[in-house]
């Protein structure tokens, strides 16, 4: 991008923290590795979604590689804000010179302490980070001091350790550290399916002065509001509830024809590779679809057999 492009770019971006003094509560879509992409981001900002979040990026190849960010990380000038880029780092250093990179073309960096997936933290990525709070800390305060501009905002995302304690201690020390917020996933690193501890989240939030989001099994909107109720949380995190239904946040119970419509026009406009555009519609198309039409509709192999298809079944 030529600097003008990112003088123009600096003007329209937002300060996130603006939506945490709104007095409402974030909605809020998760980073979700292929699915939350520019093409899905925009398409749940028309329904509902204040903040978006990029599928998490590993900083290291980002910082090396211009292939890596070229396939990685795509944005566009209007709409796509407030965004957060998800990083995966273990070094300080590292995670200051992606953010530098990134901060011309997003609204903050998120730093991943929570992804439970073996490969990650073999790595020392992800949530193997919630046993390191001090690293943690030093990787925020490194960005915060290197990154000049006031309104970027620094967050991690974390899960939750089997001694609550410890947990607190390290949301406490990363608040200390300037981090804006915090989201926790309700859930331990060995928990998978189990039922999230949201109590959990209620007595972290009630031990910051900063804002916390809630992630975690949370499909429709009332599940949303529910969830605020129950933690006092500042924001909503969702993955897989906007997957199934991009318009939750807009109060729908399940994924409208018109949402349908506009995934499409979005997805070709965008260039949306097809096996993506696909996946989303199988998604988005689950509680509306019997299981003969599944198989079917599952199977189609090329953009034009899916528009047929969604033509022929549902006016689209």
């Amino acid at each position: 991008m030529t600097g003008n492009d990112i003088e123009t770019k600096q003007c329209q971006l937002k300060d996130p923290m603006d939506l945490f003094h709104s007095g409402q509560v974030v909605k809020i879509c998760a980073p979700m590795v292929r699915y939350s992409k520019l093409s899905f981001r925009t398409l749940v900002r028309k329904y509902g979604c204040d903040l978006c979040y990029t599928p998490m990026i590993i900083a290291a190849d980002f910082v090396r590689s211009a292939k890596a960010r070229d396939s990685e990380f795509t944005t566009n000038k209007v709409g796509d804000h407030p965004l957060i880029v998800q990083f995966a780092a273990k070094e300080a250093q590292v995670l200051c010179d992606a953010a530098r990179i990134i901060c011309p073309f997003a609204d903050g960096i998120d730093l991943n302490c929570g992804c439970p997936q073996r490969w990650a933290m073999a790595e020392g990525y992800g949530a193997c980070l919630i046993n390191k709070p001090e690293l943690v800390r030093d990787m925020v305060r490194h960005v915060r001091n290197q990154i000049d501009n006031p309104r970027f905002s620094v967050s991690i995302k974390i899960r939750i350790h089997d001694d609550l304690k410890r947990t607190v201690d390290l949301c406490q020390k990363a608040e200390a550290s300037g981090v804006s917020w915090i989201t926790v996933h309700g859930r331990s690193v060995e928990e998978r399916h189990q039922p999230v501890h949201y109590d959990a989240i209620k007595i972290i939030k009630q031990s910051m002065s900063i804002p916390v989001v809630a992630n975690g099994d949370i499909k429709t909107l009332k599940d949303a509001e529910n969830v605020h109720q129950l933690t006092g949380a500042d924001g909503i995190m969702v993955a897989r509830g906007l997957l199934a239904n991009p318009a939750m946040f807009a109060g729908y119970e399940e994924t409208p024809l018109e949402c349908i419509q506009d995934w499409v026009d979005i997805a070709l406009e965008h260039g949306t590779p097809f096996t993506c555009f696909h996946h989303h519609l199988m998604y988005m198309m689950e509680r509306i679809t019997s299981k003969q039409e599944k198989k079917v509709f599952n199977v189609l192999s090329s953009t034009s057999a899916v528009l047929d298809y969604l033509k022929d079944h549902y006016g689209v």
